[in-house]
């Protein structure tokens, strides 16, 4: 059935996967209302005809939720209930070509840099003067900040310079505009994310320049917590731990991605660091900054990882301590290094040995966060829910790390606001605190 309507276009845009496609969206999404298009993320009152979906190709099950929401859609423009559906992102860029005679019904694909294309298929123009400014998603107070796009490292597992091309920094001055925009409509936080943050000003200033970017961010009046995500231990640049010390407002955490303790593992899958020199890297961050919280990503499963890898990589995880892990299971990602190796840890035992991981980093978590019973902490208040506000301090990122939960009937807080709270209870993850 098709659906005829004089109706003006009403965009829904429905975004999957990781924060740099968060930020993507929200730059989409404040194109579209300059040109006066009426846009909404995510919704579900049912009035938009046409919908956008941005989605993620980075492994099985998140290339499958983005398969799942197309057809999903696909099925609704089949029963009238929408005209258009467009696909952008990671999975399109990269499987476009397989995907689209098999779902006839979406209108048009899109790569991962092909903004300008979409628009004009929405009948929207580029408006070159916006460069910067989106439409936030997040709560106010907070937002993704990509510096870079792409990647030139050439890790064996990965698939993302596949879907995001090469490295490519945005310059200094239009990032410090767009902070500053932030800034002024009520952002206090900055979360810095790119694929790799290390590499950012190589391809523009011919050195790593993340430091330099860090110190002009920070001088952004408004912005109280600057946060790094995604750093590459390999030729990890020391200089910006000097501007983090520097710095009251760039926060004492570090989220770097290390993917195996096991130099042998390290070794296959192209990382370029051994064991022995990934414990001297954090070693000699946190000599630098006392108190820095560390965040981590493992993989659990990766081609010819033996019991001996993964035990040598639980005695690694026992050592260092992170603050903050993950784990995830290989995906096995069509044109990529480790595709040429045989897939030969059976998927129950990589769910196995992702369990061991998150199960001894529990104890882990649990330990640390005892330790804080009793001291004070700044926090920023998230949100309210449930008879508690839902906060976080400068040690803890949205979604993946700990929240601490302040009872409502303790007093009222604004969401938002930074307040000083007492940590009155400890669990894995979370944090019970008291105003102080």
């Amino acid at each position: 059935m098709k659906v005829k309507t004089l109706k003006p276009t009403k965009v829904n845009v429905i975004t999957l996967g990781c924060s740099k496609n968060t930020f993507d969206s929200e730059v989409l999404m404040a194109q579209l209302k300059a040109n006066n298009i009426a846009v909404e993320h995510e919704s579900d009152s049912g009035d938009h005809n046409v919908v956008v979906i941005n989605t993620c190709g980075f492994i099985d099950n998140a290339k499958q939720e983005s398969i799942d929401m197309i057809l999903n859609y696909a099925k609704a423009k089949d029963q009238g209930l929408v005209e258009k559906v467009y696909v952008t992102g990671c999975l399109s860029q990269r499987y476009a070509p397989e995907l689209k005679d098999g779902i006839p019904q979406v209108d048009a694909w899109f790569g991962t840099r092909d903004l300008p294309r979409l628009l004009k298929t929405l009948k929207a123009d580029y408006k070159h003067e916006l460069v910067g400014e989106r439409l936030l998603t997040t709560p106010v107070h907070y937002a993704y900040f990509k510096i870079s796009e792409g990647c030139d490292r050439k890790c064996s597992f990965c698939a993302i310079p596949l879907m995001r091309g090469n490295h490519v920094s945005t310059p200094i001055e239009a990032l410090v505009k767009s902070a500053k925009h932030l800034a002024a409509n009520g952002t206090k936080e900055l979360i810095l994310i790119a694929q790799d943050l290390t590499y950012y000003g190589l391809d523009i200033y011919g050195k790593r320049n993340l430091h330099e970017l860090l110190a002009q961010l920070s001088d952004v009046e408004g912005i109280d917590w600057i946060r790094l995500h995604y750093a590459f231990p390999s030729g990890f640049p020391m200089e910006i731990l000097d501007v983090m010390k520097e710095r009251s407002n760039i926060c004492n955490y570090l989220d770097m991605p290390l993917q195996h303790g096991s130099t042998n593992m390290l070794k296959r899958m192209r990382r370029g660091i051994t064991q022995k020199k990934t414990e001297a890297l954090v070693d000699a961050i946190r000599q630098k900054v006392p108190g820095i919280a560390m965040r981590t990503t493992l993989i659990a499963g990766f081609p010819g990882e033996t019991e001996a890898d993964h035990a040598d990589n639980l005695r690694w995880i026992e050592r260092m301590r992170f603050d903050r892990l993950g784990a995830f299971t290989y995906s096995h990602e069509e044109d990529t290094h480790a595709f040429t190796m045989a897939d030969d840890v059976p998927d129950e035992l990589k769910l196995q040995r992702a369990s061991e991981i998150m199960e001894l980093q529990g104890g882990i978590s649990f330990d640390l966060n005892q330790r804080k019973v009793g001291k004070n902490f700044r926090v920023l208040v998230d949100k309210a829910e449930g008879g508690n506000y839902y906060a976080r301090s400068e040690h803890d990122s949205p979604e993946v790390d700990n929240d601490v939960l302040i009872p409502t009937s303790a007093g009222h807080l604004r969401i938002g606001d930074f307040a000083e709270v007492r940590i009155t209870e400890a669990r894995e993850h979370e944090l019970t605190a008291i105003p102080v």
